[in-house]
């Protein structure tokens, strides 16, 4: 599966464009088939870093990269995955419950 695609490096805002924003819209989002994490990108640096939310053992607000989500490969083969269903218009409040 592509992760990235022309349509959401087009879509996603460069670094730090929306710092001053309440609450962000979610561009793209990443998740592990067979457990709980999942990566939202907010922005992207146009090549490999994003910024936005991860949802791991715990949630918090960081960077991550595109190389990374690429390279994971489980025991069984299995990799990240993107949400090809996902709406981009979705924001944090809305993922977060707030």
């Amino acid at each position: 599966m592509e992760l990235m695609t022309k349509e959401i490096r087009n879509k996603i805002p460069k670094m730090t464009e929306t710092a001053e924003q309440e609450d962000p819209r979610v561009y793209v989002k990443f998740f592990y088939p067979l457990g709980s994490w999942t990566w939202y990108g907010m922005e992207f640096d146009g090549d490999d870093l994003f910024y936005g939310y991860v949802d791991g053992d715990y949630g918090e607000y960081g960077y991550f990269t595109l190389s990374e989500l690429q390279s994971f490969k489980d025991r069984f083969g299995l990799g990240i995955e993107r949400d090809k269903h996902w709406d981009d218009k979705t924001t944090m409040k809305s993922i977060l419950g707030e």
